[in-house]
C-alpha cells in the first residue's frame, strides 16, 4: 500500500476526516480528552500539517512545528487509520516530514512527544528516548519524549 500514497498539506475541508481518525484511535492511542486539543491545533498551529491518502481517501495525518527557539522542530498529531496501521503509511509520513524539516535552515533537533503505546515506532527512525512522565496526557497515557539530530541538507 505504501507505494500508492499521496501526502499533501491538509485543507480545512479535511477537518472531519482528521477528527474521525482521532476517534477511531480513541481510547487505544488517545484519550477522549485530547479531541479539543486537536481542534485547537488545527485552528492555530497546523501550517505544516499533512494528510496521507490512498485512492483519494485520507488514511492518516501528521505534522510538525518549529519551536520558538528556531533550533527544534516537533513532530505533532500523528494519526493513522486503525485498518491502515502496519502498512507503511506512518513510516512514509514520518520520512516525508523528516525530509521537509531537513530543508529548514538552522534546525538542529527533531523532537516527538508521544505515549508508551507508540514510542518504539519512532526509535526505528533514530529517535532516542529522553524523558517519561507518567499520566501526562491523561490517566494511563504517559508522555514519552524522544529526539534526534537533524541531518540538514542546508549547511
Amino acid at each position: 500500500m505504501a507505494n500508492d500514497i499521496t501526502i499533501r498539506l491538509h485543507r480545512a475541508s479535511d477537518r472531519n476526516d482528521i477528527l474521525n481518525l482521532l476517534r477511531l484511535n480513541t481510547p487505544d492511542y488517545f484519550s477522549p480528552d485530547e479531541e479539543q486539543d486537536l481542534l485547537y491545533y488545527l485552528d492555530d498551529h497546523s501550517d505544516h500539517y499533512y494528510v496521507v491518502e490512498t485512492d483519494n481517501v485520507i488514511q492518516g495525518c501528521g505534522g510538525f512545528n518549529v519551536m520558538v527557539d528556531g533550533l527544534t522542530v516537533r513532530l505533532s498529531w500523528d494519526i493513522i487509520h486503525p485498518q491502515s496501521q502496519g502498512k507503511g503509511l506512518g513510516s512514509a509520513l514520518t520520512k516525508f516530514r523528516i525530509q521537509q524539516i531537513q530543508q529548514l535552515v538552522g534546525v538542529k533537533t527533531i523532537e516527538v512527544r508521544t505515549s508508551q503505546f507508540v514510542y518504539p515506532f519512532y526509535e526505528r527512525f533514530g529517535f532516542e528516548l529522553r524523558e517519561i512522565v507518567k499520566d501526562y496526557w491523561a490517566a494511563g497515557f504517559d508522555l514519552y519524549r524522544l529526539d534526534r539530530a537533524v541531518r540538514s541538507v542546508n549547511p
